[in-house]
């Protein structure tokens, strides 16, 4: 068994009490380069903006990654799946105290920081940082950037 093994489990079906995730938009569904070329340059530019992201991803709710700027040694996949554990969580908490709808959620870690943004109803994006990241700065600087993506895929 290899490390990479020991990480979460692979689904491979969508749980039907969960919403699909999201999708190409029908009218963009011509040139499917279109969308994600600016979602992979938002991705980016959040990365080359704030010294210490090391990377980030875009998941569904569900999950699942819809696409990703993380380096080797991270594992995308595993990230999306966090970061919806803990929007499970941050929903659950924004009920029980009656705060509105998730918007987000940072964990501090002794090597660095898991930040998780609502980026509409259906997608989260994640990002991964060093422990010498300006964490006022991503807090900043990432709400925008999730609600640009938030826009690309609700685009009709």
């Amino acid at each position: 068994m290899s490390s990479r093994d020991t990480f979460l489990p692979r689904r491979t079906a969508q749980r039907p009490d969960l919403p699909p995730p999201p999708r190409l938009p029908p009218s963009l569904a011509g040139n499917p380069s279109l969308p994600y070329a600016a979602i992979g340059t938002e991705l980016a530019d959040l990365r080359l903006q704030i010294p210490g992201v090391q990377g980030s991803v875009l998941g569904g709710v569900d999950g699942l990654r819809i696409t990703h700027d993380v380096p080797d040694g991270l594992d995308p996949d595993d990230l999306a799946a966090m970061a919806a554990a803990t929007f499970g969580l941050g929903r659950q908490v924004s009920l029980r105290l009656g705060q509105g709808e998730f918007c987000q959620s940072t964990v501090r870690n002794q090597g660095g920081y898991f930040a998780v943004y609502a980026v509409g109803p259906q997608a989260l994006l994640s990002v991964v940082g060093q422990d010498t990241i300006n964490v006022a700065r991503l807090h900043m600087y990432a709400p925008p950037v999730a609600a640009r993506l938030a826009n690309l895929l609700a685009q009709p």
